[in-house]
């Protein structure tokens, strides 16, 4: 039978992990990936009247059957009534080598207490907080990596920002596009203009009309990012291809001229280094344009290309069911042919010592952002990390890789494949789709438990360079413009593209989506990783899905109310970039409750908040009522959004704010 008080003595059981070592004491509770090698004392605490007679650690290697590991008596705390139980795990023993010879794994446990009438379980929602109830729950998830190439300490500090080329800035430098019948549909009016759209989502849409924007446009607008605290600058593909969007390459060794060409790279990547900017490229290595050097359909290169001729030499570059007509391509899309990386020779191309990854990084570029990361395969992302880092090894800069991986990446599964992305040599890190999800569900629908579940898994389910490292993003290429998110309803979404292509909001809900922004904003640059500002985003852009979300960036109207006080906001941001615990500083729930959530930020380096005179406190409430939090005597409000007051020790966040602060 249970004891009196049986939901207490439940919620009563406690399940930490220590270091041991150098890292002896050390709190890793929140944390769930862990270098080969290192060893974790798990430590169980029970209430005596629950009755436990044993505690097991029941775990598996993924796709492997279990094995239980029992627990042994620590100590016991007589005035709490609690036996502690420990497990040192060695993951080095635990994981040993896999098939491929890594030092790496991913493993699936739970905990089981044994009673004399029955055995309960553990159920975690977010890897580490859970409750005990009967066989079923969701397992904790333990990822194994190999720390012996960790991720750039230099990629997660300042801020990222991301432009599409295209629709950022005209320059001043020599451009060339296309011409002939296939040729490019200049766009004169770069303040009004709109984007040719299909009437349907998804029909099919020639997207070769240009505005104008080019390298040397971006290069002429650092000193604006620099204001914004951008320390990377990421950009859209900017290799030879027939689109605007320049994602249906056409030619991986040539800059595409109407972006200004080779010497437009040269001269940013120039100047960026002065201003300590540093450069990466977006490589879509999946698929290339049917009007390519290498299908080239139309015969616009010289290269007798796949679709020309069954002996071409990238004939095997292709998977055709039926040449020349039936051909694999990405998502059914044929003018985006998918290249056969079974193929050595095409493979190399892009992971060889002197290929497409290398060859740019030795001419300057700091690092890439992988495309479709789930369709490239393993081989193909172990050949790549290697080449990119043998490459990198020339230069004063270690090169970064970053991966579009929309779902928690550490067990994704990729058509019927778990993938292997953190656990060392593919990727550095990921774009953060899931935290954008959890800010939205908080700011949108006050929903604080959501997030707070987002950001306990991830931290928990990362090793934490790649926490460290994450790419924060609210807006992107692929998604509705946040304004536009954060100020619209539901029923928004329905209308026609035409419809869409001249929606605005109107001035009030502008202004409301605005301050929902700064809130959104406050959240992205304050949690672990690096946050990834879409270009036009900090001035208050609008637009519906792709291509609406890509409109040209409103150089003319930045006097404009709402986009100056978003401006001046995302620069206090940036600003607020530098301090130390932002840079790889520890990360620490404090609290939460359904609408307001608050955690604090360490400036030391260590695996949880440091608890020292000048951490970081960020709270942010979308309750209707004041939430009034505890702080130290000496702390100082260093950004606030909407009503935030701070006085004789206690913070006081009114409806909708949001603040920043120093304690100590």
């Amino acid at each position: 039978m249970l004891p009196k008080n049986p939901a207490e003595a439940l919620t009563s059981v406690t399940f930490e992990k220590y270091g041991t070592g150098e890292r002896a004491g050390e709190n890793l509770t929140r944390f769930g990936a862990f270098a080969w090698g290192e060893v974790v004392s798990l430590r169980v605490g029970c209430p005596r009247r629950l009755g436990v007679t044993a505690v097991v650690l029941r775990i598996n290697r993924d796709g492997q059957p279990p094995k239980d590991m029992p627990f042994t008596f620590l100590s016991s705390d007589y005035e709490q009534g609690q036996d502690i139980c420990e497990l040192e795990l060695d993951t080095a023993a635990l994981c040993g080598l896999d098939a491929g010879g890594r030092r790496s794994g991913l493993f699936f446990y739970r905990l089981l207490l044994v009673r004399d009438q029955d055995t309960l379980f553990t159920d975690s929602r977010n890897n580490v907080d859970f409750t005990l109830g009967a066989d079923g729950g969701q397992a904790f998830r333990l990822l194994v990596y190999d720390g012996g190439d960790p991720v750039p300490e230099w990629f997660g500090q300042g801020v990222l920002y991301h432009v599409f080329v295209d629709r950022f800035r005209r320059g001043a430098g020599a451009v060339r596009y296309q011409t002939g019948a296939r040729g490019a549909v200049m766009e004169p009016d770069w303040a009004h203009g709109i984007p040719p759209f299909a009437e349907r989502q998804g029909d099919s849409l020639a997207n070769n009309t240009f505005f104008g924007g080019n390298l040397w446009g971006v290069a002429e607008a650092l000193d604006y990012l620099a204001d914004l605290g951008v320390r990377v600058l990421y950009l859209s593909p900017i290799f030879r291809a027939y689109s605007n969007h320049k994602y249906d390459t056409g030619d991986y060794l040539a800059v595409d001229e109407g972006f200004g060409g080779e010497a437009a790279l040269d001269a940013l990547l120039d100047k960026a280094k002065r201003y300590g900017i540093a450069v990466i490229l977006d490589g879509v290595f999946n698929h290339t344009g049917d009007d390519s050097r290498y299908f080239n359909r139309y015969g616009t290169y010289p290269d007798t290309g796949a679709y020309q001729s069954p002996d071409s030499p990238y004939r095997d570059w292709y998977e055709f069911s039926e040449w020349p007509d039936r051909y694999a391509s990405w998502w059914g899309i044929p003018i985006l042919p998918k290249l056969n990386h079974k193929n050595d020779v095409c493979r190399s191309f892009f992971t060889g010592v002197d290929g497409v990854g290398a060859r740019y990084i030795r001419r300057g570029i700091a690092g890439w952002r992988l495309d479709v990361a789930d369709e490239l395969s393993d081989d193909f992302l172990d050949e790549f990390h290697a080449s990119v880092r043998a490459a990198g090894a020339e230069s004063a800069r270690k090169p970064v890789i970053i991966g579009e991986v929309w779902e928690n990446a550490a067990e994704k599964i990729a058509y019927g494949r778990r993938r292997r992305y953190l656990q060392g040599g593919q990727l550095d890190s990921v774009m953060n789709y899931p935290v954008r999800s959890g800010i939205l569900a908080f700011v949108c629908d006050r929903d604080a438990e959501m997030l707070y579940d987002v950001l306990t898994e991830l931290y928990a389910s990362y090793p934490r360079p790649v926490s460290d490292s994450l790419m924060n993003l609210i807006g992107t290429h692929d998604t509705e413009r946040i304004l536009t998110v954060l100020g619209s309803e539901p029923g928004d979404y329905d209308r026609s593209n035409r419809a869409l292509s001249v929606a605005r909001l109107s001035p009030e809900k502008r202004r409301a989506a605005a301050h929902l922004l700064k809130l959104a904003s406050l959240l992205q640059y304050t949690v672990f990783g690096i946050p990834s500002l879409y270009y036009g985003d900090e001035v208050g852009l609008e637009g519906y899905h792709d291509p609406f979300c890509r409109m040209p960036f409103p150089w003319d109207e930045l006097e404009e109310p709402v986009r100056a006080d978003l401006l001046a906001h995302y620069r206090a941001l940036g600003a607020l970039r530098a301090h130390p615990a932002l840079n790889r500083g520890g990360f620490l729930p404090v609290g939460h409750g359904a609408d307001w959530l608050a955690f604090r930020r360490s400036a030391e380096h260590g695996y949880a908040g440091s608890g020292n005179a000048g951490d970081l406190l960020i709270a942010v409430s979308r309750s209707s009522e004041p939430v009034n939090l505890d702080v130290p005597q000496g702390a100082a409000l260093l950004l606030a959004v909407g009503g935030v007051s701070l006085a004789s020790g206690c913070l006081t966040l009114s409806p909708d704010s949001g603040c920043a602060v120093r304690l100590g």
